[in-house]
């Protein structure tokens, strides 16, 4: 406790004032943060908890050192199994071994330009379903829940395929299943160990949540096995090109032991990063459990783009001019995908301004750890990266409580940054995909596939907020952040142009 004494807290730090703090944090978190940010710079500073401190640093070096330290001193695995209870809401398998990284990483992106097409037609399947609006009058949409069902679908087209990613049960599966699981940390963190597992199965939806995905993915999953052993290879003709076949080709051996759980929990848990991403529901969303895939990466994203569009309707113009004279080049395509300078710039840009929430780079301190200033933090410590402060940086964004989308596009214009300033690109004053050895390896998923679903909406419709709404402002909750859920766009069909029919 008297290395916690020696950093500075923000707040009070008394046995029974640190309380009231704590409950403080939880209605102004961003405000608690924003002043330790800006009270000590390129320093830490603690904030209090109900249950614990939590340490929060900022300032490039400070950053560095969380990138470069061992997983033996900062984990980022036991800083999510912390705070979601994951053994007992995202399964152990999946934290004791973690092949599934290894499947985000290599081959989920890597067939992300042969698998585009059928991305691409589930996008216009989902919209057409789910937004039916005419050309002759503006429709209503409740925004939040109708990109979960939109994301859900588009994703699992990719992960699980025809007909299973369309099956009204398992699109609601998959978002029920993120709610659940939050809900189900929040009630295990109550317990002491020996209680979890009981109170997993009996206090939680987590269980039901896991058999309901098992009727669903288990027959796809012996047939797949069975088709191994009746050609006696795992590599046989029309073998689909999805998660999970990658799956299985990553567990051989010991890991085809309770084979069908194993497969099952990985798929909800790469949803539950997918989905999420996209519309992020809390502090470890865009990064859970090291897949991160899309969650504050394509739900969060997605939704907080589409807000700021309706909110500014003469931004449509300039993007949907690049993404039809991109199409009309390169088609509806990855390499597509990476020519919208302006479309990638505008996202990044929304997401900085207000698509993070308060905190980034979460690391549970395992053993004392001495940063290069000789900060010191104990052992069983929490520590992050204050995100908001960095993203509203003076020093580091000019104008920075100003939206300017094409602010990263621009500098990419300049000689030799054209690579540069990418939303997937290594940038230590963006911390959406966090840093280091865990940077997120779902991030070229997520964002193209929030490039194709943001450019569908561009040259498919019109959107605006009924009369002078501008932005609605999130929801949080401690330093996480949500989009607003009661949020309504209005949709209305453009005129059909070659770039919304392909």
């Amino acid at each position: 406790m008297s290395q916690l004494n020696a950093i500075p807290t923000v707040g009070s730090s008394g046995l029974f004032s640190s309380y009231l703090s704590a409950r403080r944090y939880k209605m102004h978190a961003r405000e608690i943060i924003q002043e330790g940010y800006t009270k000590f710079p390129g320093q830490a500073f603690k904030v209090p908890l109900p249950d614990r401190w939590e340490v929060i640093v900022s300032g490039k070096q400070m950053m560095e050192d969380i990138k470069k330290a061992s997983d033996l001193d900062l984990s980022f695995i036991e800083a999510v199994g912390e705070t979601m209870q994951s053994d007992y809401t995202l399964g152990l398998p999946a934290r004791v071994d973690t092949y599934q990284v290894e499947v985000v990483r290599t081959p989920l992106t890597r067939n992300l330009a042969a698998r585009f097409d059928d991305l691409r037609d589930e996008i216009r399947a989902a919209f057409a379903d789910e937004i039916p609006a005419k050309d002759t009058e503006w429709m209503k949409v409740p925004m939040l829940y109708t990109v979960m069902k939109i994301v859900s679908r588009t994703s699992n087209r990719y992960f699980v395929g025809l007909p299973l990613c369309r099956d009204p049960d398992y699109i609601n599966l998959n978002i029920e299943y993120t709610i659940d699981a939050f809900n189900g940390a929040k009630t295990l963190q109550r317990f002491p160990t020996v209680l979890k597992p009981i109170v997993r199965q009996f206090l939680t939806d987590v269980p039901t949540c896991l058999k309901r995905a098992t009727k669903h993915i288990e027959p796809l999953i012996k047939e797949r096995l069975q088709k191994e052993v009746d050609f006696g290879s795992s590599d046989w003709p029309d073998k689909p090109n999805d998660l999970i076949s990658w799956l299985l080709d990553e567990a051989k051996g010991e890991r085809r032991k309770d084979i069908i759980y194993n497969i099952v929990s990985r798929v909800l848990l790469v949803n539950f990063a997918a989905i999420h991403t996209t519309v992020q529901y809390g502090k470890f969303i865009s990064r859970i459990f090291y897949t991160r895939i899309i969650s504050l990466i394509s739900l969060q994203t997605f939704t907080n783009a589409l807000f700021y569009l309706a909110a500014n309707p003469h931004l449509a113009q300039p993007l949907r001019e690049e993404i039809e004279s991109t199409v009309a080049e390169f088609g509806w395509t990855k390499a597509a995908m990476g020519k919208m300078w302006k479309l990638d710039s505008f996202l990044k840009e929304t997401t900085r301004l207000s698509g993070l929430g308060g905190l980034t780079m979460s690391r549970m301190v395992l053993r004392d750890f001495t940063f290069s200033n000789g900060t010191v933090v104990p052992a069983g410590t929490i520590v992050s990266v204050a995100s908001y402060g960095m993203h509203h940086d003076d020093a580091l964004y000019e104008d920075p409580e100003t939206l300017k989308p094409f602010r990263f596009s621009n500098k990419r214009e300049m000689e030799g940054e054209g690579i540069k300033h990418q939303m997937v690109g290594i940038d230590p004053s963006f911390g959406l995909f966090g840093g280091g050895r865990h940077m997120c390896p779902g991030r070229f998923f997520a964002v193209n596939e929030i490039k194709a679903l943001v450019g569908h909406i561009l040259v498919t419709y019109d959107i605006k907020f009924e009369g002078d709404g501008g932005y609605p402002e999130p929801d949080w909750n401690g330093a996480s952040l949500s989009p607003n859920g009661f949020a309504q766009v209005m949709f209305r069909k453009r005129s059909a142009t070659p770039a919304s029919t392909t």
